[in-house]
């Protein structure tokens, strides 16, 4: 991350600042814990911004550490996945990447500590009479039958559950704590589960294994996490995370603090919510750049900067909201206006015919990379007798505020020359086939000598040199802006999300780099797409607009 980005201040560095200052802690040590079930989304972008972050800012250490607990949802390729959204977005951890499989055989020690404390049991309820047992939030719950069991029935019965000897669903391992606590969290949870699924990274090694809200704490305490940040859903989960950390024997016993999960208008942050979209088919996989995941915005054209900067903007609170999809789009408008390179691109094509340019000749004009930036230089444009410009770049009639080529009146063409329109054809069904210029040799870079004012500039490409580009516009992935809240929310989907288009693109395109962002002159910023734009057949797809139409569509 660039050092020139301003460093933020929010709760959680005023706390840090506050336990440095008082020797609580003389350094500061952070993770990032994510699930290997599913790719990263934006949501985790906010969270990485902010324990990597700080880890910098405060010359501290960030962990990426894998919460691997739960082998039958878990991927490598989702571990690969985590890893490159990671470092994508400018950070790295600190050390040896990190499992929670890599303390099993720690956190069953710790689990045997419990349950010689006389702190933890093996219960033979099943899933549905846990349920029943635990009560509601207004009612308590009730013990069950085999929590009076001895420690040293509970340790052969764990021991048996480690060696294979009950079926899943059959016995579990749970913390003895209270079933009257007006904390949910607090009942007795279950801290191991028997699953007999081969694991990413231990193998058959093990067919127990522990829940998140028991491997979290101690894997903290394990790595000296000194300030653990986790999303307000958690909150109540605290009182777990350190009932746990008092009971076992540890040196290191970090702090939990929590702040609000980001919400964004017309998506959805559940990842099972994502997952369902992928697997029914309802996006092109986890990488669709309709999907709010860090490598669907990648290929999208979301800049790494541009997101870091979104994250900064929304800044970090207790707050629960929604932010607006155009704060997003804002960040990633502003990063692409200065540093984009421009070119010309025809999305729905139209022939023009300058009759008095010469035939077969090809003029080789120069355009800027960047109009305020000549240190990011110049490129070659071919000029020639037929052109393509946009179907809505022309009107036989308009009124004064069509700034376009209309039937007898001039416009200047992009980097080029001012051209009259002539005349036009037409098919059979009236469509305009092509339209018929003259041009004015004597305006290139400048204005007519006779003193006459053209107004109106559209792009072009030439039909000789243009090369053939698909287009896929993207527009957002549902109809309304909180789609979490909907009954469905696959039926909130918005199946006019893609609309692919065929037409051209200047011949400086040739073999343009995966993900390589430009921005197409009067049509909005484009990216290479990572995966199907080959030299041959080019496909760019539409990051965003030049500005928030969605904005005036809200407004009406």
């Amino acid at each position: 991350m660039s050092e020139s980005e301003a460093r933020p201040t929010n709760f959680i560095r005023q706390i840090i600042d506050k336990d440095l200052e008082s020797g609580k802690h003389s350094t500061v040590h952070t993770r990032f814990p994510p699930e290997p079930n599913g790719y990263l989304h934006i949501g985790h972008a906010k969270s990485i911004c902010l324990n990597f972050g700080i880890a910098q800012d405060y010359k501290g250490q960030c962990n990426l550490r894998f919460d691997d607990t739960n082998p039958e949802k878990e991927d490598l390729e989702f571990v690969e996945s985590i890893k490159n959204d990671v470092n994508w977005l400018g950070f790295d951890w600190a050390g040896d990447i990190h499992y929670s499989s890599d303390y099993f055989d720690r956190l069953y020690g710790y689990a045997v500590e419990l349950i010689n404390k006389g702190l933890a049991y093996v219960d033979e309820l099943s899933p549905d009479e846990i349920r029943q047992y635990r009560g509601t939030l207004k009612e308590p719950g009730k013990n069950s039958p085999y929590r009076d069991r001895s420690p040293e029935e509970n340790l052969a019965l764990f021991e048996k559950m480690r060696n294979g000897g009950f079926e899943e669903g059959k016995v579990c391992l749970r913390a003895k704590i209270d079933m009257s606590s007006p904390f949910m969290v607090m009942r007795d949870p279950v801290i191991y589960r028997v699953r007999f699924a081969h694991h990413h990274q231990t193998g058959d090694k093990w067919c127990i294994y522990p829940m998140y809200d028991f491997t979290h704490c101690i894997s903290d305490a394990i790595e000296g996490i000194t300030h653990s940040l986790c999303t307000l859903e958690f909150q109540d989960n605290r009182r777990l995370y350190d009932w746990v950390l008092e009971n076992i024997t540890i040196e290191c016993v970090p702090h939990q603090y929590e702040f609000s999960r980001l919400n964004l208008e017309y998506t959805v942050m559940s990842k099972r919510k994502l997952s369902q979209l992928v697997s029914e088919n309802l996006v092109k996989g986890w990488d669709d750049p309709r999907m709010p995941t860090v490598s669907g915005m990648r290929r999208r054209g979301y800049t790494s900067a541009s997101i870091r900067e979104f994250c900064k903007r929304i800044g970090v609170t207790k707050q629960d909201n929604i932010i607006e999809m155009g704060s997003l789009e804002s960040c990633v408008r502003d990063d692409l206006n200065e540093n984009a390179p421009r070119a010309m691109a025809v999305l729905d094509p139209v022939k023009v015919v300058i009759e008095n340019f010469e035939e077969g000749s090809i003029e080789t004009l120069s355009a800027p990379n960047h109009p305020n930036k000549p240190e990011m230089g110049e490129r070659e444009v071919s000029f020639s007798r037929e052109l393509w410009i946009e179907r809505e770049d022309f009107r036989e009639e308009a009124n004064k505020k069509y700034k376009r080529l209309v039937l007898g009146k001039e416009v200047r063409l992009r980097n080029a020359y001012v051209v009259k329109a002539e005349r036009c054809d037409k098919d059979a069904d009236g469509n305009i086939t092509t339209i018929y210029c003259t041009y004015d040799a004597e305006t290139l870079g400048k204005d007519p000598a006779d003193g006459r004012k053209v107004k109106g500039v559209i792009h072009w490409v030439s039909a000789n040199a243009g090369l053939n580009a698909e287009f896929r516009l993207y527009d957002r992935l549902f109809n309304v802006p909180n789609p979490a809240a909907a009954d469905d929310f696959a039926a909130t989907i918005n199946f006019e999300s893609l609309t692919v288009m065929h037409g051209f693109v200047e011949p400086s395109l040739k073999g343009a780099a995966a993900e390589s962002a430009f921005q197409f002159e009067r049509t909005g910023y484009f990216c290479a797409d990572s995966k199907d734009s080959t030299e041959d057949e080019l496909v760019f797809n539409r990051t965003v607009g030049l500005r928030d139409t969605w904005a005036k569509i809200e407004a009406k």
